[in-house]
């Protein structure tokens, strides 16, 4: 009986280990690296939340037409290991955000750069697989 417990307890364990490493995507299965973006337009909204932060900004086109787009980021502790604090990006601020498309709804991407309007620029380690931006401009 004791045996029987312990290969109990030793599967549940394995499997409260997997899950999580079992549930977490990566970068393909969401965005494209072949659709680069920049877009320019206001932060309504920074969400420091786990597994991933996320920044919410309004876009508008030439036509006056409003797209809010949601960008992913690293995890917020990444993200402040990284130099960001909770004071830098607020709603309201204007940006100019670089990043990868989403796969299905474009307005849904990954973030690798924001540059605020007085010109400080943010970067984001954005998870396994992202291309980074290194291209300093």
């Amino acid at each position: 009986m004791k045996t029987k417990l312990r290969v109990l307890a030793a599967s549940v364990g394995l499997f409260c280990v997997a899950v999580p490493a079992v549930a977490h995507h990566s970068f393909e299965v969401d965005y494209d690296r072949d659709k680069p973006i920049e877009v320019t337009g206001v932060v309504t909204k920074v969400a420091w939340t786990n597994p991933h932060m996320r920044v919410y900004v309004d876009v508008t086109d030439v036509s006056g037409k409003v797209t809010t787009w949601n960008f992913e980021l690293a995890s917020p502790n990444t993200i402040i290991r990284n130099g960001w604090t909770r004071n830098d990006l607020k709603p309201g601020d204007k940006v100019i955000v670089k990043g990868f498309a989403g796969r299905i709804v474009e307005s849904r991407a990954i973030l690798n750069r924001i540059t605020t309007a007085d010109g400080r620029r943010l970067l984001s380690p954005a998870g396994a697989g992202a291309p980074s931006d290194t291209s300093g401009r």
